[in-house]
This record gives C-alpha cells, sequence and structure tokens, in this order.
C-alpha cells in the first residue's frame, strides 16, 4: 500500500440496523457559524405529543434531519419556536423524548443568545458536523400562542399523516411464536393505534426497504393468497397507498406515498394490506455451530469487514485488497453508501453513517474512493 499523504484522512465509520447506537464522545466547543438563507425549513415530528411540541426537524440541502441536544438550553427553543410561528418556547426536550428521527443530524452544540432571527445565525458545529446519535434528538415545547400574521407554518398536526413507527405484524401461527418478526402485515403507527398500507402497486423495492429497516437484508416473495384469504374476515384501517420505493431508503418516511383522508376502512378497493416477508441475516440464522461453521468455511473469506466497533453492527469499515486490509475515506459517505455495506454484511439498512475515525484510526492509509457503488 502507498505511504500515507500529508494531510491526514479520516476513515470511515457506519453504524448498522441492529438496534445499536454509538455513544456521544466529549464535543469540541462550538465554533460561531452562519446559517443558510431561505432553504431552510423547519417541523415538528414525533410521537406522542401535542401540536405544539415535538421533535425539532430541519430541511437543509434537500434533506430533513434533525438536532443534536447537547448543550441545548431554552434560548435555543425560543429561536426555533419562532421559526414555527409560536412567540417563544416554555421548554424543551431531550434524549429523543419524542422518538427518534432518521437520516443526518444536521446541527450539534448549538448556542444561541435567544434573539437570534434564525437557528442558522446561531454557533454551532457546522452543518452535518455532528458526534451524536438519534437518541439525543431534541425537542421543544412551544407555547400554544401563535406570532401575529405568521403564516409559513411546518407544523405537522397530531391527526396528519407522518410516517414514523413501522412494524411487521405476524398473522401465521407459526409467526406469532417467532423472534424476530420476519414476515407479517406491514402497519404504521397511527394516533394510539395501527394501520395498515394499501398493496395497490407494492413491489419488491417497497418490501426491500420495510426489511431494511427491521435489520435484514432482503425480502423474498410471500404467498399473498393466504394474506388475502386472511384479511377478507378482518377489519382494517388502511392509511397509506400509493407507496414508490427505489429501494435504497433507509426508511419507508423517504418513499413516496399518499394518505387516505377520513373513513379509509374500505379504501383499498380490489387491494389489500401490504404484507412482506424478509429474508434473515446470519446474526439470525438458526442451526448448530458446526452448521454455521460450514457455511462460513464454503462462503471463503470476507472481503469488508467491521473493526473497533463496541457491538455486534458497529465499526470502522476495511475492505481487503491485494491481500490487505485497509480503510475508506469518508469523503461523501452518507446513509446510501452505509447501507450497501451493512447489506453485504446480512444486516438491514444503516442507522448512521458516521465520520471522523469515531472507531480508532488505522496505521494503514485509507483506500481511496468514496464509498461501495449500489
Amino acid at each position: 500500500m502507498g505511504s500515507c499523504s500529508p494531510r491526514a484522512r479520516q476513515e470511515l465509520l457506519v453504524l448498522l440496523s441492529v438496534w445499536l447506537w454509538v455513544g456521544s464522545t466529549q464535543p469540541t466547543p462550538p465554533a460561531p457559524t452562519h446559517g443558510p438563507g431561505p432553504q431552510l425549513k423547519f417541523r415538528l415530528a414525533g410521537y406522542p405529543r401535542k401540536h405544539n411540541e415535538g421533535r425539532v426537524e430541519v430541511f437543509y440541502n434537500d434533506e430533513w434531519g434533525t438536532i443534536c441536544d447537547d448543550d441545548f438550553t431554552l434560548a435555543n427553543a425560543h429561536v426555533l419556536c419562532r421559526h414555527l410561528g409560536f412567540v417563544a418556547a416554555t421548554g424543551w426536550a431531550h434524549s429523543a423524548k419524542y422518538g427518534k428521527g432518521v437520516g443526518r443530524i444536521w446541527l450539534d452544540n448549538v448556542n444561541c443568545a435567544g434573539g437570534e432571527k434564525s437557528i442558522g445565525d446561531c454557533k454551532h458545529r457546522g452543518w452535518g458536523n455532528s458526534d451524536c446519535s438519534h437518541e439525543e434528538d431534541a425537542g421543544v415545547i412551544c407555547k400554544d400562542e401563535r406570532i401575529p400574521g405568521f403564516k409559513d407554518s411546518n407544523i405537522i398536526e397530531s391527526e396528519q399523516s407522518h410516517v414514523e413507527e413501522v412494524r411487521l405484524r405476524p398473522v401465521v401461527a407459526g409467526g406469532r411464536r417467532q423472534l424476530p418478526v420476519t414476515e407479517g402485515i406491514v402497519e404504521v403507527r397511527y394516533k394510539d393505534g395501527w394501520a395498515q398500507i394499501c398493496d395497490e402497486g407494492w413491489n419488491s423495492q417497497n418490501s426491500r426497504v420495510v426489511c431494511g429497516m427491521m435489520g435484514f437484508p432482503a425480502e423474498k416473495k410471500v404467498n399473498r393468497n393466504f394474506y388475502k384469504l386472511f384479511t377478507e374476515r378482518q377489519q382494517l384501517n388502511y392509511r397509506l397507498h400509493s407507496v414508490s420505493c427505489v429501494g435504497t431508503e433507509v426508511h419507508l418516511s423517504m418513499c413516496a406515498f399518499e394518505f387516505y383522508q377520513g373513513n379509509a376502512s374500505a379504501a383499498c378497493g380490489a387491494g389489500m394490506p401490504a404484507v412482506v416477508s424478509c429474508m434473515p441475516g446470519p446474526l439470525f440464522t438458526t442451526g448448530s455451530a458446526h452448521k454455521k461453521k460450514q457455511r462460513q468455511q464454503q462462503q471463503g473469506q470476507p472481503r469488508i469487514r467491521l473493526k473497533g466497533g463496541a457491538k455486534v453492527g458497529e465499526g470502522r469499515v476495511e475492505v481487503l485488497k491485494n491481500s490487505e486490509w485497509g480503510t475508506i475515506c469518508d469523503d461523501r459517505w452518507n446513509l446510501l453508501s452505509a447501507s450497501v455495506v451493512c447489506r453485504e454484511l446480512g444486516f438491514g439498512s444503516a442507522k448512521e453513517a458516521l465520520t471522523g475515525a469515531r472507531m480508532g484510526q488505522a496505521w494503514r492509509c485509507p483506500w481511496q474512493g468514496q464509498g461501495p457503488s449500489t
């Protein structure tokens, strides 16, 4: 391998979708930064919550993301509540009280005086520069009083449509006793219960996204006729339809879809609830240790691995080339690239794509490139 360049390179890291999260490290003091212009948008999300509270989400660089709770203050909440059209904040919430978001963590170590016109005018570490996980997503509680004349509201009402929690509900007798659940009806959280998705137009790309969310690397065909007979005897509550995923999304909320309004119990027409069956990766493979060892020998030496992580499913990404292990530069490393690695290792979609050698530096120079192709 070539010698390291004088300029230190960052090594990419990835946290996989097996319900594991990386803890925070001690942050560096925030430096003064200037926020972007009118492309910034804000919304409140999460569950359960009222219309004037929730997880803060920021739309920046054509992508929704969250704000880390490190060094968060009431002054920060005042600025954010005014963004949302409220006169002030009455409090704020830490540790993902309103649920964990998805996508980028746009801001960290935010430090506002309270009178700023934009959160971008406050001090922070820089857009997209964070050492947090979504377990640290910040929320705000705004005073339920609107700014007079404020028109551009980004509030997502509690009764309105927003996909956050997704589950597979098993209905086959054996599947109800099986853990983890690998097959079932796809349901989304709605108010205090669960609702179904109409499967008209549903395809394998949609199933792939759902399986990835559940921690599985791939989808497989399902006996649709069985489920059709089963659901004909059920009282259903459809909320989503016309779901269209590319297949690389890490969460169903990133796909295109539409919501039914009002009474949607009979809205699916000739369709039925969307059903998904997932293929478990090696982490969930059953059988004896001897059979597992045989499978590993048949597969040969892996060409990609994780090192330096404290738990299964996290670590510094290393690849094998010319009989030597090396790392990958984190330039343009994102969730899409991280998910390719996750699935190759037998997991589902990535939860986070971390940068900055947070799992420790390797002694070799990184391999060139911007991560695996899709």
